[in-house]
Formats: structure tokens, sequence, C-alpha cells
């Protein structure tokens, strides 16, 4: 039987790092590791060509407009419809803050400059208003997991001027409770597309979550081997942590 092993195209690791992103990279990484299975870090730089193995899984930061800018005129040719393509076919792309506006059509800085997006998902990020604060604080998220119809929680913390609206062709990856999400208005946060996801929750998020780190994992690997099932860790403790700091955001406790 075919070794299954991993590999993480962390797209613009040096430029899009915001509140500790990187730590999604390793948190993946260890998960994968405890359990035995190879994983390779590829990381993608400016002018570099996305190069997937078959079993991948691609991970956008977040990052200030000034990087922004350099990514959308770099994502606008080739690596771009590659990505596209890549998400067309089932393959796992998970962006964050800054990383979720450019996998959009759109985002319009402060400046009102409309840099182009990936295209992944359907909508566009507008600057907050004059007389509008940025979007700053603890959050926690309801997720609906299709894969199971099992509904999960999710925590982190968001920071973000920009306001995303989706548009018809795309869900939410969940429904806030505690926070502000896209817009601090339609009570979405984040978005969802076959295998891409996209959020503003930093944290850096998925070692909060390891539930949402597990499903990750297991689209990349089933798209090698659709019966492929992960062998259960002992999460003891990050469950506690993770009870812990959800009902605190949630008053709780």
């Amino acid at each position: 039987m075919r070794r299954l092993r991993l590999t993480i195209h962390h797209l613009y690791a040096d430029m899009m790092n915001l509140y500790g992103d990187r730590g999604n990279v390793i948190s993946i990484k260890k998960r994968c590791e405890w359990r035995g299975i190879p994983v390779q870090v590829v990381d993608v730089g400016l002018q570099e060509r996305i190069r997937p193995t078959g079993c991948d899984l691609f991970l956008f930061g977040g990052g200030q407009d000034r990087e922004q800018a350099l990514l959308a005129e770099d994502l606008s040719g080739s690596k771009g419809a590659d990505l596209r393509a890549i998400v067309e076919d089932g393959g796992v792309v998970l962006g964050v803050c800054g990383g979720h506006q450019l996998m959009g059509h759109s985002y319009e800085t402060p400046e009102g400059e409309e840099l182009p997006g990936v295209g992944i998902f359907d909508l566009h990020t507008e600057p907050r208003k004059a007389d509008e604060e940025r979007l700053i604080g603890n959050v926690l998220v309801r997720v609906l997991a299709p894969e199971t119809g099992e509904t999960h929680e999710i925590v982190g913390f968001e920071n973000h001027g920009g306001r995303t609206y989706l548009g018809e062709d795309v869900k939410p990856l969940g429904e806030v409770v505690v926070g502000y999400g896209n817009n601090g208005k339609d009570g979405t946060e984040g978005a969802r597309r076959l295998n891409a996801y996209g959020t503003y929750l930093h944290g850096s998020l998925l070692p909060k979550n390891p539930w949402l780190t597990d499903q990750l994992i297991l689209n990349a690997l089933r798209r090698v081997d659709e019966s492929f099932e992960l062998e259960p860790l002992d999460d003891t403790m990050e469950g506690i942590a993770f009870s812990s700091v959800a009902g605190r955001v949630a008053g709780r406790r």
C-alpha cells in the first residue's frame, strides 16, 4: 500500500505571518508526525511556481496592505490560475485574514486602490469608513462540518479594518457567537467552498482548534485515498484548553 506523504505549501511565509500564523504550519506538521504521517513543508515566495504533489495543503497567512498589493500582482498570473484549478479539483487551501481577503474577487485598500483577488470565493472586501473602528477581539464561531453534519465551535483572535461581504455562490465558514466576523453586521465569519477555507481568525488558529486541523489533514489525504482515516490522538489537554478559552470568550465562566 502506498504510504501517504503530506506536503504543506506555505504561501508567502516571509510576508504573511501576522499574529504567529506560522503556528498553523507547525500544528499540521506535528499532528501528522504524531500519527507517523510524513510531512514536507515548502515555502512558496514571490515569483515562485506552485508545484502540487497530489497530497497537498496550501496556507495563506495575514499581512499588511503593502504586502497584499505585492501578492495581488504575483497572484494575477499563472499562480492564481493554478490555485483556482487546485480548489476546483478538491485541493485544500486555508487563507487567514489577508489570505482570506485575497481569495475573493477584490480587496479595496484604505487609499481606494482596488486589488484583484484570486477568485476562489465569491466575496469582496471594502475598507472601513471614517467613522468605523477596526474589528478587534477574541472570537467564538459555530461551524457546521459538511463532511459529518456535526456542529463544532472554534476560537481565535481577529484584528482587521476591512469588511468582507459574501456573494451568493459561497457559504460562510461559520456563524459568529462572539466577535465581529467578516464585517460586524451579518453574523458571518470566513468562507468555505469545496475544500477551500477562509477566516479572519488569527491566534494562531489551528493549535487552538485541533478538530479543524484534523479536518484539513483528512481532506488532503483523502484526495489520494478516499477511505483514509486518521488515527485518534489523546487530545485531553487540548480539549481542556479549548473549553477554557471558549468559556471565557463566551462569558460562560
